[in-house]
């Protein structure tokens, strides 16, 4: 029996590793999806900047001009277009957190502010891969000794739980 639980806080401490070791890779496909996004918006805004220059007005001012405008198709515009720039400054900035992060911190900053909708796709699209960087392989040894330690905890303490219950079944009743 003690083999077994052995083999399975290896099995759990194996799986934590492999598991892990795809963090740096999917931070680097949610990186690659969030620049592909980013590069759309910005074509996207910088398309709506010359709009408004075209017909002087600043940024700003073709935003207001749609939502003050009286006609809700416009207002409805405003609003998209509102949405577009923040969503735009959003990404922008994450990126920029991403690019200054050491590779090993990718997957931490990633997570702490993610675009639902990117990572969503890249969820979606994502193919695990096997890490030949340092990152993948501190990644690795991370899951692996955390899941191996939370396993043999637990293991250790329905070793307890199992060894009270069978004292108190052989202590005779007073």
């Amino acid at each position: 029996m003690r083999t077994l639980g052995r083999l399975i806080v290896v099995l759990a401490a194996a799986f934590g590793g492999l598991t892990a070791s795809q963090l740096p890779e999917f931070a680097q496909q949610y990186r690659q999806r969030l620049g592909g996004a980013l590069a759309e918006l910005n074509r996207i805004v910088s398309e709506f900047e010359a709009d408004a220059a075209r017909n002087r007005l600043t940024r700003d001012e073709a935003v207001r001009t749609y939502t003050t405008s009286n006609e809700t198709f416009l207002r409805d515009q405003g609003v998209s277009v509102t949405g577009t720039l923040s969503r735009q400054e959003r990404l922008a900035e994450q990126r920029a957190r991403l690019e200054s992060a050491p590779p090993i911190m990718r997957p931490v900053v990633m997570l702490s502010h993610t675009d639902e909708t990117v990572m969503r796709g890249a969820w979606t699209d994502f193919e695990p891969a096997v890490p030949v960087t340092s990152a993948g392989f501190v990644w690795a040894a991370i899951g692996f000794f955390l899941l191996g330690g939370i396993v043999s905890m637990l293991r250790q303490l329905i070793g307890i739980w199992r060894r009270r219950a069978r004292t108190r079944r052989l202590q005779p009743e007073a």
